[in-house]
């Protein structure tokens, strides 16, 4: 299975310019946990979490209407190819410890997998084959 398979092609994004403020109402009112950083050029720039929020404006006790999001997303962005498949994704996150994957193609944002997604194919995979299972013998090749 391929990463174009599962991924979530209705990405939120916010330029770096934005203020914290705003990028931490557009978290909250989507119910995500983390925007992809666009240029206005719509290249990919960054990603800025709600820990990067966290960490870097509330526990630090400065004001979110003044910061941009650029002082405080990650730049080193890992992506990965729709082409990919769900265990070089998988791999990717659990080296870098990260839960998301920026879908990009020739600097194009084409969508988002996230550890969910990975989780729940595995879980409906699961539950396919435990049908399966449960419903009819198996049959032997060739028998």
């Amino acid at each position: 299975m391929l990463v174009k398979e599962v991924m979530n092609r209705n990405v939120k994004t916010i330029r770096s310019i934005d203020t914290v403020k705003y990028a931490a109402q557009l978290m909250n009112e989507t119910g995500i946990g983390s925007l992809v950083v666009v240029s206005g050029t719509g290249g990919v720039v960054g990603i800025v979490t709600e820990r990067d929020i966290l960490t870097d404006v509330v526990a630090t006790g400065k004001n979110a209407d003044n910061i941009k999001v650029g002082d405080i997303m990650t730049r080193e962005l890992i992506t990965v190819s729709p082409n990919s498949s769900l265990e070089e994704a998988a791999d990717l996150m659990t080296k870098n410890k990260i839960k998301k994957l920026p879908v990009v193609e020739a600097g194009r944002l084409l969508g988002i997998v996230t550890a969910t997604d990975l989780i729940a194919y595995e879980k409906n995979l699961i539950e396919k084959l435990a049908t399966l299972l449960t419903i009819s013998p198996i049959k032997s090749i060739g028998g």
